[in-house]
């Protein structure tokens, strides 16, 4: 069965990467729909575009399959799943399993629960995708964020996971970004240590996230694979 209206759900897109994406979906004629956690101006912009938001708390599993409920009395079909929604939690002295439990239900429980019960929203529309937005930092550790950097090379894990168990009907891949856009109160000291890390040396912007995700939603032939996004910080 094909589904040519079928929308695309994105999580966390009130903000940065995740509205860019959304917005750039729009433009390219695709029914969007969206998580938020917080209220944000973003959020208007997107739904005054048509989008259909979606409150969503993904800090415990019931939070989590209150908005799969959700999102079934909104749409019967799904074109993608981009889950982009993402944690970063301190991991504070004498309080480190909070940060790890909490992340571990953004990063890795949402996209397991929301791709097992959304499996059959998404093989009503062909093609179909699943992506996750990991992170670069997976590919070599992190001595100060280490709770972060396992969930996210946990989410890398479940696109392996689940691309085996999908294939063919649907396309579950990953995109690993470095740093694409600065904070507006990052000082130019911090901006100039982050971009001598990599080897091209700039800021790309969000657009390079939304040029990664389209050429896993418009190949055909690409599924467990996770692109890394990083300016060739690995060959610094």
């Amino acid at each position: 069965m094909t589904a040519t209206n079928a929308p695309i759900l994105i999580t966390g897109a009130s903000q940065r990467v995740g509205l860019h994406c959304a917005e750039r979906l729009l433009d390219d004629g695709y029914p969007v729909m969206f998580s938020y956690r917080s209220e944000r101006e973003g959020i208007q912009t997107l739904r005054e575009r048509g989008a259909i938001g979606l409150f969503a708390d993904f800090s415990s599993e019931a939070g989590i399959l209150a908005f799969i409920a959700q999102l079934k009395t909104h749409t019967d079909s799904l074109r993608a799943i981009v889950h982009n929604a993402s944690a970063w939690i301190a991991e504070t002295p004498g309080d480190e399993s909070r940060a790890l439990q909490d992340m571990f239900s953004v990063h890795m429980l949402a996209p397991y629960l929301i791709n097992l019960h959304c499996s059959a929203l998404l093989q009503r529309s062909t093609p179909a995708d699943i992506v996750h937005i990991s992170d670069d930092v997976v590919r070599k550790g992190s001595r100060q964020h280490i709770a972060y950097c396992a969930t996210k090379a946990g989410l890398d894990s479940l696109t392996l996971s689940f691309a085996a168990q999908f294939a063919p009907l649907i396309k579950v891949n990953g995109i690993a970004p470095a740093m694409v856009m600065f904070n507006e109160d990052d000082d130019a000291a911090y901006r100039a240590k982050v971009l001598a890390k990599s080897a091209l040396g700039i800021e790309p912007g969000p657009q390079v996230i939304y040029q990664s995700l389209r050429y896993l939603l418009d190949n055909p032939y690409v599924t467990g694979t996770t692109l890394t996004v990083n300016g060739g910080r690995h060959i610094k």
